[in-house]
Parts: structure tokens; sequence; C-alpha cells
């Protein structure tokens, strides 16, 4: 007998009273379809810049408003509290964000960085240029996102649209027998040069996003090209940094457009699947752990609970915005539907 789930409606009235400003703008914008130019909207939005998550991920700026770590700083570093900040909502247009984004800037556009080994070229296979995109992508999307980018901003879209392999993807695998894109390299770039392309109407960048989305709509965004077996890895639901999982790939989908694809179908099934009795979805792969030190791979931030049995309210909202964009589309096979209602 299938488990019962409590009426969807039982499930928005929780995220709204969740007490997380984040989770409540986004079940208000994107479940309930409220506009973020409402005084209300606004109001969540200070109160996210306000929380005791953000306020977190910032306690160790310096005077200058810089922190004393490497930009890529695993994940305390800038470049990684602008990533967090930007999941988190984090309002557009705060300029004291700009010394952070500058340390970034300053890292990508560093003589070395497009050297080896940051960046492998061979000269027999000049268009594979090796090189971990995912680091621009993110740059270039919280830069959006926060209300942060300049001319330097376009000058990494024009950098990923260069370095952008065959098939339409990127890869930093430095081996010479590499010929395909990574999924990893891929879906992080595809989101930033859409974003991008969108917001400036720049045709170079939405082009190559729509040749990356591409490549991965291929692979029905969880499969092998070449026997359409399931990839494992890349099955679970990650959070709070994430590189690649089903619920990502179509968050990414979904933003740009194409959730409507019938080959989105098996990653929406997969993800509708991992509903918990309480209506909610969990963390499968807990990719940051809440510190209050430097540590590799430790976030200052409180992100909600993890394991498979618990659910967590940022990854619910994550999936039921995918759900509902999906259903929106027209497109959604009834054995994706989330058992809601």
């Amino acid at each position: 007998m299938a488990p019962s789930h409590p009426d969807e409606r039982q499930v928005i009235n929780r995220l709204l009273h969740c007490g997380d400003p984040t989770v409540m703008l986004k079940t208000r914008r994107d479940l309930l379809g409220e506009s973020e130019a409402t005084r209300r909207m606004r109001a969540l939005r200070v109160w996210i810049a306000g929380s005791p998550r953000s306020r977190r991920l910032l306690s160790r700026r310096r005077p200058d408003g810089t922190i004393g770590l490497n930009a890529y700083r695993k994940w305390q570093g800038p470049h990684w509290t602008l990533v967090q900040l930007a999941l988190s909502k984090y309002p557009p247009g705060d300029t004291g964000l700009e010394p952070l984004r500058d340390q970034v800037y300053d890292w990508l556009f560093s003589p070395g960085h497009l050297e080896a080994p940051s960046t492998v070229a061979y000269s027999d296979q000049p268009e594979r240029i090796r090189r971990c995109a995912s680091q621009e992508g993110n740059a270039i999307w919280y830069s959006l996102a926060l209300g942060l980018e300049d001319d330097r901003t376009r000058a990494l879209v024009d950098r990923l649209v260069e370095f952008a392999w065959p098939d339409g993807g990127w890869n930093c695998d430095k081996r010479r027998e590499a010929h395909t894109s990574s999924f990893i390299e891929t879906l992080i770039p595809l989101r930033a040069l859409h974003a991008y392309g969108r917001a400036y109407g720049y045709r170079p960048a939405l082009a190559a996003a729509d040749r990356a989305a591409e490549f991965l709509l291929q692979r029905h965004l969880i499969r092998r090209r070449t026997d359409g077996s399931l990839l494992t890895q890349f099955t679970k639901i990650q959070h709070p940094i994430r590189f690649y999982g089903p619920l990502f790939a179509l968050q990414v989908m979904a933003e740009i457009g194409r959730i409507g694809d019938p080959r989105c179908a098996d990653a929406l099934e997969l993800v509708a699947g991992k509903q918990l009795r309480d209506g909610g979805f969990p963390v499968e792969d807990r990719t940051a752990r809440t510190v209050d030190r430097i540590v590799t791979r430790g976030s200052f931030a409180d992100w909600g609970p993890s394991g498979k049995r618990r659910s967590n309210d940022l990854v619910t909202i994550d999936v039921l915005s995918v759900l509902h964009a999906a259903r929106r589309a027209a497109q959604m096979p009834a054995a994706a539907a989330v058992h809601l209602g």
C-alpha cells in the first residue's frame, strides 16, 4: 500500500510559516505566484539580509569588506560565500559585497588562472580547453543574482562561450583522451550564460546555453548517451553546495524554459519519488557541514536537517517549485506527478 501524503495545501501552509524567510519568499513566488514587488516580498528580502544565515556567512569579513581566505576556499572563501548568499535570495544591490566580488574577479583574471594547471590546452586539441568552467559560471550567476555585475562579468561570459567544447559543454579533465564534456562542469555555466543572455539580450550567451542544454537533455539529465543506463552518481539531491544532481538539473531546466522537454521526465519521476510521509523532501548528499571555524567543506550557515528520512524545507520548496513548473509546462507525465492533493 502506497504511503499517504498530506494535502498540498498543508505542505504549502507549513512552508509559509516555517520561519525561514528564504523558504517563505520562494514559496510565495514560485508556488503562489506572488510578485517580488509586493511590500510583503520586499520585507522578506530585508529579513533575509539580516537573517542568522546571512550574518553567519558574512561573519568573517574584515574592516575592508574582504574575507582573509583564498577566493575558492571550500566553502568559506569569498567565491563560495557569494554562492551561498545568492542561494539564500540575499537582496541584490548591497555594495558592501563588492570587496568580495573583487576578490573573486582578481582570482579569475589573475595571470596564472588561464595557465596550467588551472587551465590546460593541447596543441592538437585546440577546441577542447580543459577548464573548471563552473568557477566562471558561478561567478557570473551570483554577480547577476546579487546585482554585482560589471564589465568583467561580460568578459567571463565571453570566456565561457570561447571555451565551450564541440558537444556544447565544458570539462576540466586534464587527460588527453577526454573527449566528452562533463555533466558537473556544464550545468553551472549553462545556468549562468542563460541568465546573462536573458538579462542583457546577449545572443552568444543564449546560443551557448542552448547548446549546453541540449548536451544534457540528450542524456535525459541522468543517463548515459551510449546505452541509456542510469548515472547513479547523479541521482541524489545535493544540498547546499551543488554541482550536479537531478534536482539541480531540473531547476536549471525550469529557469531556461526547458522543463517541459519530454527528456526531463526521467529526472522528474526520480525526484518526485523521493517524497517523504510528511510531504517534504530530504537532503541525500549533504555537501557542507555547519561549523564555527575555518575547515574545508564547512559552512558557517545552518542549512537545515539532512538524511534520507528527514525533510528539509529548503529542498522541499525547490522540489515543489520544479514540479509546479513542470505542471505549468503541461508536459509532465503522470508517472512523475508528486503525490500531493
